[in-house]
This record gives structure tokens, C-alpha cells and sequence, in this order.
């Protein structure tokens, strides 16, 4: 029998996890509706605005779903950004030649590392510093939660991140095929499907702004953005690793090895050969309908962890914060476009 403790235990994670699962199904069908598909939303992007609306729901009822929340903000993120590696395949990568990777990783190392130091230069507080940047660097919200997971930010810290990455990410989908159908931007098709992966914040403007510029541009600029998902595992590595022997104040933190960026790895290596592997065992037809379910069950947990993280965000301390962060999100922006067609234009 369980004790009153136990059932408390038991409801608070029910409770938790059916108030972000009716938030999060409800992003799920709103970004599905065509008016918000044109507009390239991603449900990540609602499920996080909608779930810092209804934080004060979540503070009034927080004894009663705090462990759902929690659940879901920590268990369910890790488990998301494993089954992202669903969507890279080594061979897309290879298949680039050297250049283009040498870009991406330039790209990823410059603007983490500048952006981190820019921002404590602005005042930022440094976990924001590094979220911003690890977003604008890497790939977007994902980059910000897998980083958020890594150095146990505040929830706050997290939305602030992503809500800057997401602005400029946004602009960034639109801007690039217009200035480049206009001529402004002198690069061929598939420079220019190099220059949108190597700068874009997220798959979906990735995807977006390139196929406003030709099919080549897009197939590049998808691979050339999954060059840099990759590079999130040795970045979660040597920020877990700095995070723990930060010496400020004396103190130092127990190494926090984020796993699930190996579970990640791991799921793109088999992302990669599955289909061999799975040769005479399982028909290639059932096999695609498991990887889709695969990715959707991906893109559901990121989901339920954007909206945990917008529920445990105290706005007080969101809108203190969010000038700098902006303003270091601008800068950064301003650093990709310029630095990224600089790095197309001379080494390709």
C-alpha cells in the first residue's frame, strides 16, 4: 500500500506531466495549422511562449506538479536531443569535402567563445552569456537546452536564450533569400546553401531560407547545419568540463558528464548504418516508418521540455535580463552574416 507521501509523490508527477503534455499537444497542433507553417513557427517556438504565459499557473499549483514539470524539463530534454541524432547521417557530411566542415567547425568554436566573452563584457550573467551563444553557435533552442542541462542554469536563463535565438533566427529564414535573390549576396547556389547552414540559428530557417534558393542550396545548407548538431557533443563536453573547475570564489563543482551527448553520437552512428545493418532482418518500408516515429517522438519530448522550461521562468527576472541578452544576440547575428560570408566567399 502506499503511504499518503508516496501517493503526493506519485500525483505530482501525473499532475506535472499532464499539464505540459495538454500544452505541449496543443503547440503540436497549432504549428501544424498552414497560416503558422508559412511563418516557419515550430511548435518549440509556441510551446515555450505558451508555457511562460501559464507560469503562473504553474507557481499557484507547483506542490501538486512539480515533479512532472521537473521531469519533463530534465528527463524527457535529454532524451529528445538523443533521438535528434535521427535526423544526421555521416555520410551526408562526408560527402561535403573539407572545406565546408573546417567552416562550420570555425563557425561554432568563433561565436561560442567571442559571444561568451562579449556578453560578460556586456554585464550578462555568464550562463546566459553561454546559452546565447551556444544558440547562435550550434543550432538554436536545442543547443540551449542541452547547454541549460549541462551547467544547471536557472529555467529563466534558458528562455531568455532561446527566445533571442529564436527572434534572430526568424529575421536571419527571411532576410538571406532576399538579399541573395536580389543579387545583393554574390555567391553561387551552393555557396550560398554553405553560407545558411554555417550562420542560421535552427533547422527549420535553415530549411526554410535555402529552399527559397534552389534545391542544391537546400540539400547543402541541411547538411552543413548537421555538421554543427554534431559539434554540440565535444562543445557539452568542454563547457561541463570548465563549469567544474571554475575557480571563481574558491569553488569548484563535481564534473557533470553530460551522457546523452554520447547517446546522441551514438544514435547518429546508427542513423547512419541502420539500413545496412538492418539488411534481410526488417523491410526498408517498415524501417522508415520507425525512424519517422522516431523523430516525432524526438520532437514531441523537445517540445514537453520547452514548455517545462516556460513554466518554471520567473518573468521578473526574464525581462531584467532580456535587453543584454538581445543585445548580445545582435551582435553575434551581426558577426555570422558578416564572418560567415567572408568565410564562404575565400574558402570554397
Amino acid at each position: 500500500m502506499l503511504n499518503a507521501k508516496s501517493i503526493a509523490i506519485v500525483s505530482s508527477y501525473f499532475n506535472g506531466i499532464m499539464l505540459v503534455g495538454v500544452i505541449s499537444f496543443a503547440a503540436l497542433y497549432f504549428s501544424g495549422i498552414d497560416f503558422i507553417k508559412l511563418m516557419h513557427f515550430s511548435p518549440l517556438l509556441i510551446g515555450v511562449i505558451v508555457g511562460t504565459l501559464a507560469s503562473s499557473i504553474f507557481r499557484r499549483a507547483k506542490s501538486s506538479t512539480e515533479k512532472g514539470v521537473n521531469f519533463s524539463a530534465k528527463k524527457l530534454l535529454r532524451l529528445g536531443i538523443i533521438l535528434y541524432g535521427f535526423n544526421v547521417t555521416l555520410s551526408e557530411i562526408t560527402n561535403l569535402g573539407a572545406s565546408p566542415i573546417i567552416i562550420a567547425f570555425v563557425v561554432v568554436a568563433v561565436i561560442f567563445v567571442l559571444g561568451t566573452y562579449i556578453g560578460i563584457k556586456l554585464g550578462l550573467d555568464r550562463d546566459i552569456a553561454m546559452l546565447v551563444s551556444g544558440g547562435s553557435a550550434v543550432c538554436g533552442a536545442a543547443a540551449v537546452l542541452a547547454l541549460e542541462s549541462s551547467i544547471k542554469s536557472e529555467p529563466y536563463k534558458g528562455v531568455v536564450a532561446v527566445g533571442t535565438v529564436v527572434v534572430f533566427g526568424i529575421i536571419a529564414m527571411f532576410l538571406y533569400p532576399i538579399f541573395y535573390n536580389i543579387g545583393i549576396i554574390p555567391l553561387t547556389p551552393i555557396q550560398e546553401g554553405i553560407y545558411i547552414g554555417a550562420t542560421l540559428h535552427e533547422v527549420a530557417n535553415v530549411a526554410g531560407a535555402a529552399s527559397s534558393v534552389s534545391p542544391e542550396a537546400e540539400s547543402v545548407a541541411v547538411t552543413i547545419k548537421m555538421i554543427r548538431v554534431i559539434l554540440l557533443v565535444p562543445l557539452l563536453l568542454i563547457v561541463s568540463y570548465l563549469a567544474a573547475h571554475n575557480s571563481h570564489g574558491g569553488n569548484h563543482r563535481k564534473l557533470h558528464i553530460p551522457w546523452f551527448a554520447f547517446g546522441f553520437l551514438g544514435v547518429v552512428l546508427l542513423n547512419s548504418y541502420i539500413f545496412k545493418l538492418s539488411d534481410g532482418i526488417i523491410s526498408e518500408e517498415v524501417l522508415i516508418k520507425i525512424m519517422d516515429a522516431l523523430r516525432y517522438l524526438c520532437n514531441v519530448c523537445l517540445v514537453f521540455a520547452m514548455v517545462a522550461l516556460g513554466l518554471q521562468v520567473d518573468l521578473k527576472k526574464f525581462i531584467t535580463s532580456g535587453g543584454k541578452a538581445f543585445a548580445l544576440a545582435l551582435i553575434l547575428f551581426v558577426i555570422l552574416i558578416i564572418g560567415g560570408f567572408l568565410l564562404v566567399k575565400f574558402f570554397t
